[in-house]
C-alpha cells in the first residue's frame, strides 16, 4: 500500500488502528536494522524500534506531509539512536571508546551476528566512528540512501554529509589495515 494511501486511512477514525498496522508491516524491518546498525544490541534494538513507532503513532495526526513518511520515520529513528547512545554515556560516564568498546564486546558475543572476518571487521570499525559519522556511513553504505535524501533526514548540508562519508571510509580503511 502506498503512503498517501496509508495516511489518508490513518485521517479517518475507523481506520486508523489498521493502517498503522499495515505502517508498521511496511517498515518496522527497515527502520529495526538501521536502529541495529547504531546500537548493536538485539535487545536495545528492539526496545528502541518500539519507541519510535509509538512515536510515529502519536505524532502521525500532525504529519504535515512536506517530507515522504519513510524519511520522517528515519528521521525519528536516528534521533533515538543518538539519544540513547548520548544517554548511555552520561549514564555510565563512559567516553566514546568505552561505548565503542562494550558494543565491541556485544558484536563478539553475539548469536544474532553472523558474518565472515570481514564483515565482522567493518562491523567494529564502523563502532569506532564518532555516532555521527557512523550514522552517515549506514545511510550511505548499507541502506543506498541518496546524500539528498540523507540531509533531508539529518538537517545536514550534502557538502558536510559527504565529507564525513569521506572522513569515515578513511578511518575505517585505517582500521582494517591495522587489524
Amino acid at each position: 500500500m502506498e503512503d498517501k494511501e496509508l495516511l489518508e486511512k490513518f485521517a479517518q477514525p475507523e481506520s486508523r488502528h489498521l493502517a498503522f498496522n499495515q505502517l508498521i508491516r511496511k517498515y518496522q524491518q527497515k527502520i529495526y536494522w538501521h536502529i541495529r546498525k547504531m546500537v548493536v544490541d538485539h535487545d536495545d534494538a528492539d526496545d528502541l524500534t518500539q519507541e519510535v513507532f509509538l512515536k510515529v503513532w502519536k505524532g502521525l495526526e500532525n504529519f504535515r506531509q512536506d517530507a515522504q513518511l519513510y524519511t520522517w520515520i528515519y528521521r525519528i529513528a536516528t534521533n533515538e539512536c543518538l539519544t540513547f547512545l548520548s544517554s548511555k554515556r552520561r549514564k555510565f560516564f563512559l567516553p566514546l571508546h568505552d561505548v565503542a568498546a562494550e558494543l565491541t564486546e556485544k558484536l563478539d558475543s553475539s548469536p544474532h551476528i553472523s558474518g565472515d572476518e570481514v564483515q565482522l571487521k567493518l562491523q567494529k570499525a564502523l563502532l569506532k566512528l564518532p555516532d555521527k559519522q557512523r550514522l552517515v556511513f549506514n545511510m550511505r553504505y548499507y541502506d543506498d540512501l541518496k546524500y539528498e535524501e540523507i540531509s533531508e533526514i539529518l538537517g545536514t548540508s550534502v557538502g558536510a554529509l559527504k565529507a564525513s562519508y569521506h572522513h569515515a571510509v578513511k578511518k575505517i580503511e585505517e582500521f582494517i589495515k591495522l587489524h
